[in-house]
């Protein structure tokens, strides 16, 4: 069996890549060119909003230097989690893009286009026959709750690329999809291994992550055989070893054998990490078990209201000594202000310098810096809202009256003028749930249409 290339430019579509590290694959003679384009990492602002998280111009660079190499070569790119959430506008938004890099190059290309947004209707009806379910620790999906969602997506797996695949299409631009099934679909589509191609599916998702230096914004190169692959980097400065190759695999999972995706589970019980060469490693094992029941991943995120922050420090020893009693002063005397306004707000501190990453998990409880970060946060039904309580939780805090102060002119400095920033809309994910389905494609619709060409 000929061993199949796949070319991995970079973790996300738009974090870029050296060029002479993806000349140095395309000098391996990839069969496909593979990138994943999304995540639920950066919150659900962007799903709810309709918003890509990574810059359209960096985008537009990856695709049209990927495009171009792809097309000179006759191989396919296929896309996944267009848009970085896959939602209707975000795939749009990438299909614009393409459409762009094809009338500026002058290029022509048959291009499939995989739909992933899910309608309420679908999932109600699938609730009524009782075919959704939590995942921990979600709690069990509601009709209210669905009515609440803004945007929903579904996670599909290798069955819709592979439909792309035999249109003989040269892209495939598709939204929201389990990230390793990008990278996997050709070579299940061509006979490999659907365990072994999975997993390297999951190694090549991040790109260059996975070597040692690690780096998101550097090429991968994978290599899958009958009974194993190998998985190198593209970067002189990077070496993959049996160590890093297999802790990516552990990246994101909470069971380090049993990882599960669309239509089953990857079973890494009798997976091998071999130290090929220097730079290389092989894996051989890895099993994909097929579930009874076909299950598609829903991510879903509603709106909760409006944010406003304002971020100031304090190098007084003596407010941070009393920092946790000076915040709650500061907390009970805003609740008092407004206790007869009727107005309904969320606020929070982050302090970093004490807890501001970790929070209520820190283990350190002492305070050991000599100064201190303070985020104050208001989140409010609207943005006036916000701003009120914001505006007047920093003039507390910035002229608060703790014991043993010496310093009049305030407690806090502040890099930004002005000092409160209005953040604007926020969302929160409330679908974390799967779904039963009859068929793998069902809820991934697919437009097949030539790009570029003449107008």
């Amino acid at each position: 069996m000929e061993e199949l290339r796949i070319l991995s430019p970079t973790a996300i579509l738009g974090y870029g890549f050296p060029m002479k590290s993806f000349e140095e694959g395309m000098r391996r003679h990839p069969h496909v060119i593979a990138v994943d384009a999304g995540s639920t990492d950066p919150g659900p602002y962007y799903l709810g909003a309709g918003i890509s998280f990574t810059d359209r111009t960096a985008v537009k660079r990856d695709l049209g230097i990927m495009i171009s190499a792809a097309l000179e070569e006759d191989i396919p790119v296929i896309i996944g989690s267009a848009g970085g959430s896959g939602g209707e506008p975000h795939l749009e938004w990438n299909v614009q893009i393409v459409m762009e890099i094809a009338r500026e190059k002058g290029m022509q290309f048959k291009t499939a286009v995989i739909h992933a947004e899910i309608d309420k209707d679908y999932i109600l009806k699938k609730m009524d026959e009782g075919k959704v379910y939590p995942l921990h620790p979600a709690p069990e999906l509601s009709k209210e709750e669905l009515e609440r969602t803004d945007r929903i997506v579904g996670q599909m797996g290798i069955e819709p690329f592979i439909k792309a695949l035999e249109q003989d299409v040269q892209v495939i631009i598709a939204g929201r999809a389990y990230d390793p099934v990008v990278f996997a679909s050709l070579a299940v589509q061509k006979g490999y291994d659907r365990g072994l191609a999975i997993h390297l599916g999951k190694i090549l998702e991040c790109a260059s992550i996975a070597a040692t230096p690690g780096s998101g914004s550097d090429c991968m190169m994978g290599y899958l055989g009958e009974d194993y692959f190998n998985v190198e980097p593209l970067n002189p400065v990077r070496k993959c070893t049996t160590l890093s190759v297999a802790a990516h695999t552990l990246y994101e999972k909470t069971n380090p054998y049993i990882l599960p995706g669309p239509g089953g589970v990857l079973d890494l019980t009798n997976t091998e990490f071999t130290q090929e060469t220097d730079n290389m490693v092989k894996v051989s094992g890895s099993k994909f078990i097929q579930s009874e029941e076909y299950t598609i991943k829903l991510e879903g995120a509603k709106k909760i209201g409006y944010r406003t922050v304002s971020i100031a420090g304090t190098r007084d020893p003596i407010m941070i000594a009393q920092i946790d009693e000076v915040l709650q002063g500061v907390r009970e005397r805003v609740e008092d202000n407004f206790s007869d306004s009727q107005m309904e707000y969320f606020l929070d501190f982050r302090v970093y310098g004490r807890n501001g990453v970790m929070g209520a998990l820190e283990p350190q409880q002492e305070i050991t810096s000599h100064e201190l970060g303070i985020i104050i946060e208001v989140v409010a039904q609207d943005q006036a809202t916000a701003n009120t309580i914001c505006s007047f939780t920093r003039s507390t805090m910035l002229h608060y009256g703790y014991q043993g102060r010496i310093a009049t002119a305030g407690n806090l400095a502040f890099p930004y003028s002005p000092s409160d920033l209005k953040a604007g809309e926020v969302y929160t994910f409330n679908l974390y749930h799967v779904v039963e389905v009859d068929d793998p494609n069902e809820l991934f619709p697919m437009e097949i249409m030539t790009m570029g060409g003449s107008v």
